[in-house]
């Protein structure tokens, strides 16, 4: 009986906090920039050429914490769009950053955390590119938000741990060897969410 007492207890003070504690779960969407090396250079182009190196993403999260302090999984479809040399670089891939954040003041929280990513196709030019290093990579989310109510907007930096290439060899010239694309870009990520 004092077992039965005592865990009945400790549910109810679980979900006591996780009721004060603001979680839950909601959608998202919002645009990508890729950039292909130096952010300055990118932005240069992107005044001349605005819709280059744009893409968008959607996709679902969940929120757990206590207090100050809060765990965001999420898992997102992202569609990324890169330009080298006046060639688009088409990818579709699945998204699962795991961040940890925390309120700093107000509606003001800042986040950061591993992002695990998961391609699913690749395109250069209409050539389906086959010959991606690694299918699955990981990289880091850092970034601030804001929360007004259920409405949340974000804005985030993902960089790749690592290089993850693509690589074709260019059919109509023999003389040139295999080229290489970076399927890793760092990225911009700006985010609309809606707590349901």
């Amino acid at each position: 009986m004092k077992k039965v007492l005592f865990l009945t207890v400790m549910l109810l003070t679980g979900l006591s906090a996780m009721a004060q504690s603001e979680s839950g779960f909601g959608i998202k969407a919002g645009l990508n920039y890729n950039a292909n090396g130096d952010y300055f250079e990118s932005a240069g182009d992107v005044a001349r050429n605005p819709d280059r190196n744009v893409g968008y993403h959607f996709g679902i999260f969940g929120k757990l914490g206590v207090a100050k302090i809060y765990v965001r999984p999420e898992l997102v479809y992202t569609k990324t769009k890169s330009d080298y040399n006046g060639d688009d670089f088409d990818m579709s891939k699945l998204d699962a950053p795991i961040l940890l954040g925390v309120k700093v003041i107000g509606p003001l929280h800042v986040f950061a955390g591993p992002s695990f990513q998961y391609i699913l196709d690749t395109e250069y030019d209409g050539i389906t590119i086959d010959d991606v290093e690694n299918d699955f990579t990981v990289g880091m989310n850092i970034g601030a938000g804001v929360n007004l109510g259920k409405l949340g907007i974000d804005l985030r930096y993902e960089r790749g741990f690592s290089d993850n290439e693509a690589t074709f060899i260019n059919t109509n010239i023999t003389t040139v060897g295999t080229s290489r694309i970076d399927t890793r870009p760092d990225q911009l990520i700006l985010s609309l969410s809606l707590k349901i």
